[in-house]
């Protein structure tokens, strides 16, 4: 049992390591081949804040633990809202932009609603995932066509610099021992999650939701605070709803693609519905938050709260 934790532990640091380095090696790779950084910013390094959950679930869906993956995506996005933008409100007041309510936003509640018919069967085969694949790509041309128009950068300062300062031969090195990486991380932390969950007697779905989805929602919380210390934290909001929606459309289709895959009920019930109920209270909290103009430490202990909740809920459904 002490080798499953230390294996979640290795695998959860390394998952998280590797997966920035992927990023960063995939796009310097992408630029020095002559793609605009616009392009960049949108596909590779969007989908890329989405990697870990991407590679747990491949790694769960092809030893047979659909649900785990399942899961993983539902948690993450249920961790992006709840613990995500509450805690990094908590830290400091986020302020809000007026194009997240217009675009972004609704477009994520399309997305999680798509979501849901798919899972509305108990049941993700190669039909649900091409269904999400399309909507994945329909959403990358809208963003791109939006960011064209106003010109805005995808990626932060900090990011873009790192981007244009690597070598190709540095980026080609990244990108292969990044992918390696992330494989690895992916399988240790897959086999450690399982053994957990056999020793406990609990279902993959709920280690998906817990332990999975709160290791792979990591490299969003840090960079988030982080941001918030230093006083660039207005892209939070933004950074959030965008990870949801390729969660949705970029990881949660992976067990279906692989194998035909039964969905437990209460992934669906519970967790879907607590996912759904969570983005339409971020839009509450914006829409009662915008004439202030920030999202403020009481909706930071609200969402922080509700996810509180939301554990306990898991804990004794499953005790």
């Amino acid at each position: 049992m002490l080798t499953a934790y230390a294996t979640i532990l290795i695998g959860l640091v390394i998952l998280v390591w590797s997966a920035d380095r992927f990023v960063i090696g995939a796009a310097a790779t992408a630029r020095r081949l002559g793609m605009s950084p616009l392009l960049v910013g949108l596909t590779i390094v969007s989908i890329g804040t989405s990697a870990p959950e991407m590679f747990v679930s491949a790694m769960a869906s092809f030893d047979n633990a659909g649900n785990l993956a399942i899961g993983n995506a539902l948690g993450s996005n249920i961790t992006n809202i709840a613990l995500v933008l509450g805690i990094t409100a908590l830290v400091s007041p986020i302020p809000l932009q007026k194009k997240l309510l217009k675009k972004e936003l609704p477009l994520l509640i399309l997305i999680s609603i798509i979501g849901g018919l798919v899972l509305a069967d108990l049941e993700l085969n190669w039909i649900d995932g091409a269904i999400l694949i399309a909507a994945l790509v329909f959403s990358l041309y809208l963003m791109f066509q939006d960011s064209e128009e106003s010109g805005e950068p995808i990626v932060d300062e900090e990011e873009a610099e790192a981007i244009e300062n690597t070598s190709l031969k540095s980026a080609l090195f990244w990108l292969f021992a990044g992918l390696t990486a992330l494989m690895v991380s992916s399988k240790m932390l897959v086999w450690g999650a399982t053994e957990v969950a056999t020793a406990f007697g609990v279902s993959d779905l709920v280690i998906g939701l817990t332990i999975v989805a709160i290791g792979t929602s990591l490299p969003e919380l840090a960079a988030s605070v982080a941001s918030a210390l230093k006083g660039h934290h207005d892209i939070a909001i933004g950074n959030v709803i965008g990870s949801n929606m390729f969660n949705l459309l970029a990881v949660m289709p992976i067990p279906g693609l692989v194998a035909v895959t039964a969905v437990e009920p209460m992934a669906l019930y519970r967790d879907y519905s607590v996912m759904m109920a969570l983005t339409f209270a971020l839009l509450i909290l914006f829409l009662i938050s915008y004439r202030k103009g920030t999202l403020g430490r009481m909706s930071g202990s609200v969402l922080t709260a509700a996810y509180a909740g939301y554990l306990i809920t898991l804990f004794y459904m499953t005790a």
